[in-house]
């Protein structure tokens, strides 16, 4: 069957939406921060880093995670340093509050894992995963 026949680009879609939305509800209900922010503050979790290795890593343009940084600089879960190398730039950095925000949305995302759990098998799974990275790579921009 052709992914237009069985409607795939729809299909993903609209996974996509309820998981976002359903998603988007817990880590808010957990934390007070969005499942974007979320990736934000997991991004800079691993190392100080510049928004726009921010803005790579996450697929979105630079204007979208200034203004994303912005307010999670307001709300205290980041914070802004200088750069070691190069003392003209800054970096993010993540606060005692956004490692506290992270470890709140941990368990809302085991859930949401655990719920694709119980509709598909681990092979399931790693062949899924697979697949969406494939699709992803096909259309990169970078």
């Amino acid at each position: 069957m052709s992914a237009s026949k069985s409607r795939l680009y729809h299909r993903l879609q609209l996974a996509a939406h309820r998981l976002q939305k359903s998603a988007d509800r817990a880590v808010l209900s957990a934390a007070e921060i969005t499942t974007a922010q979320a990736a934000v503050l997991m991004l800079v979790a691993g190392g100080a880093v510049s928004q726009r290795e921010v803005a790579t890593q996450l697929g979105l343009n630079e204007s979208a995670v200034t203004a994303m940084a912005r307010r999670l600089l307001g709300m205290g879960l980041l914070e802004r340093v200088r750069d070691e190398a190069d003392a003209r730039a800054w970096q993010l950095r993540l606060s005692e509050d956004g490692r506290t925000a992270l470890k709140r949305i941990e368990l809302p995302f085991r859930r949401i894992n655990q719920a694709i759990e119980t509709v598909l098998s681990p092979e399931e799974i790693a062949h899924f995963a697979d697949y969406l990275r494939r699709v992803a790579a096909t259309f990169d921009d970078g």
